[in-house]
């Protein structure tokens, strides 16, 4: 076992959301403890939002809407994409971080929840996110496609770096930026983090190659919208906010896609969070290493909206 030099109240933040693993190995077992799991971390929603759960292009959906009035030129936008490795996650896994996004921003944010591996592998669950950014831009809110971004975290991350592929390749307009929070964005197994991290707390060098399997099902040769650094091309993308955490098999994932944009003159802003866990933004208000990711993640978010 490695050691990982965390600090007191992250230890207890890992502690507490390790005791929620399920003894069951079924995927139904593993997605209750993950649900348990994240009901216990959920704060009430900030008072004055108005929260929705509808379908948009078949595609189930949560908007959180602040108490303001949109300006003339419409409502700035977060698309949330969450993460959960494919296989778990729902629109109430990532509630919290949605409604804090929408009340502390004031802007409107729509969550998706897209369809899961294993049932349905790649490209389920990009096709999804796909269809639903596709739908917002002719209704049913009146947006300031200027002001209108997308957002993920882990595999959430590796969907809204797919999106943002996606879009330019098929030359349709951009988000305004793509905010990556530690993203699996298919690195290989040669990087230094799957080895530094092999059994880091909360995600594993093995949980990776795991959802990876389920994800990828049966695709012999995933491309660019699988695992966004397979992309022999990477300008032309919108500019991006990408933070690793350092004790996390993932980490040099998005490390490298930040130096793979710059590179190709995007402007890629790099958050390497010192004494972070993969899962952490859970632990809001629970560790300070924690708070000031957010801090960093909101002053980004503000700019850009």
């Amino acid at each position: 076992m490695t050691t990982y030099p965390l600090s007191e109240q992250l230890s207890a933040f890992v502690d507490k959301t390790l005791s929620f693993n399920s003894t069951e190995s079924s995927l139904s077992g593993l997605r209750q403890a993950y649900s348990e799991m994240c009901r216990a971390f959920t704060p009430p929603r900030p008072a004055g939002l108005y929260v929705v759960d509808f379908e948009l292009a078949g595609v189930a959906v949560r908007s959180y809407q602040p108490p303001v009035s949109p300006s003339a030129a419409g409502m700035p936008c977060i698309v949330y994409l969450h993460g959960g490795g494919w296989v778990v996650g729902d629109l109430d896994s990532h509630d919290f971080i949605c409604a804090e996004l929408a009340s502390t921003l004031n802007v409107l944010v729509i969550a998706v929840d897209y369809r899961l591996a294993p049932e349905h592998p790649f490209p389920a669950a990009f096709d999804d996110c796909l269809k639903v950014w596709r739908a917002l831009r002719t209704g049913p809110f009146q947006l300031d496609r200027a002001r209108t971004l997308v957002a993920g975290d882990s595999a959430g991350g590796n969907l809204a770096a797919a999106l943002c592929l996606a879009l330019r390749d098929a030359g349709e307009p951009l988000p305004a930026a793509q905010v990556l929070i530690y993203p699996g964005l298919g690195g290989d197994q040669q990087l230094a983090s799957r080895s530094e991290c092999v059994d880091a707390p909360l995600l594993s060098s093995s949980d990776v190659d795991c959802y990876h399997a389920l994800y990828l099902g049966g695709t012999a040769k995933p491309g660019a919208c699988a695992m966004p650094l397979l992309a022999g091309n990477f300008s032309g993308l919108p500019p991006a906010l990408i933070a690793v955490a350092q004790f996390d098999p993932l980490r040099d994932d998005g490390m490298l896609y930040a130096e793979r944009l710059n590179s190709a003159g995007v402007s890629a802003t790099l958050y390497y969070g010192e004494g972070l866990v993969h899962g952490c933004l859970r632990a809001r208000g629970q560790a300070v290493e924690v708070d000031a990711l957010y801090e960093t993640l909101l002053r980004y978010l503000a700019d850009k909206l």
